[in-house]
């Protein structure tokens, strides 16, 4: 009889550990789904793009099951800190204070801000000259912070939840200009929208390195690490790269 019982005290182990194993094996990444051409929903209402591409790319080399979580960008980081998804890629600069809320993976690629505004409009992007101008970007982004650190004595800076309704503002004629990614306004400067608008001056910052944020402390961070130097070596990211860009963002 103790024989029997300590076969079925094992047995329920081994089927609690493998129940556990097979929770391993699944994991949640946090997306926006409203940053194209990084993340965003299809017609379908699925979500697509870079970002998520290069998310499935690592779940496929660390040979785990990932299913995606949305949130809205105001708060993703307490999100993924509320443990709503295990990690966040979501095209997310590497700054000094997130640091302090989440640990980064490597960068998995290269940002850099600019400025856009109507081709037709004398727009210099020197602080003098758009003293009194009406500046749009994206609350809680790196240009955000750009735009009101270096320039916000002596512009209007008007922040928005999501890049599109700054694109909206900027159609409609409710702001000047606006600071964004390089390399997502790209994108939208090549749509039907965006036809009549263009960069203005240089990029004002060519440092932003954009990371995969997981909780602190979390071994993920290594794994993912490890995954993306393989998705380097073997090509699929540049495979994802050439995708969405005709030139290197890595």
């Amino acid at each position: 009889m103790q024989t029997y019982k300590k076969f079925l005290l094992a047995a329920a182990a081994t089927l609690v550990m493998s129940a556990n194993a097979l929770a391993a094996e699944k994991l949640r990444m946090g997306i926006e789904a409203a940053y194209p051409p990084f993340n965003n929903k299809d017609a379908s209402g699925n979500v697509v793009g870079f970002d998520k591409d290069i998310g499935d790319a690592l779940c496929a080399k660390m040979k785990v099951e990932c299913s995606v979580v949305t949130s809205d960008w105001d708060g993703i980081i307490p999100a993924l800190n509320a443990k709503k998804f295990d990690f966040l890629v979501s095209s997310l600069s590497i700054t000094d204070e997130r640091k302090q809320a989440v640990d980064f993976t490597e960068p998995y690629y290269s940002n850099k801000l600019q400025f856009i505004a109507p081709k037709n409009a004398d727009f210099k992007t020197d602080k003098a000259s758009l003293k009194g101008k009406t500046i749009g970007t994206q609350r809680a982004t790196l240009a955000g912070t750009w735009l009101e650190d270096h320039y916000g004595s002596d512009v209007d800076v008007k922040l928005y939840d999501t890049q599109e309704n700054a694109y909206l503002d900027l159609i409609a004629g409710r702001i000047d200009g606006i600071l964004a990614d390089k390399y997502v306004q790209y994108e939208w400067l090549k749509s039907k929208d965006g036809q009549n608008y263009e960069f203005k001056g240089d990029p004002v910052e060519e440092s932003d390195k954009i990371g995969i944020a997981v909780r602190k402390g979390d071994p993920l961070r290594e794994k993912l690490n490890a995954a993306l130097k393989e998705i380097i070596a073997d090509g699929t990211y540049k495979k994802i790269n050439d995708k969405y860009f005709p030139f290197s963002i890595y």
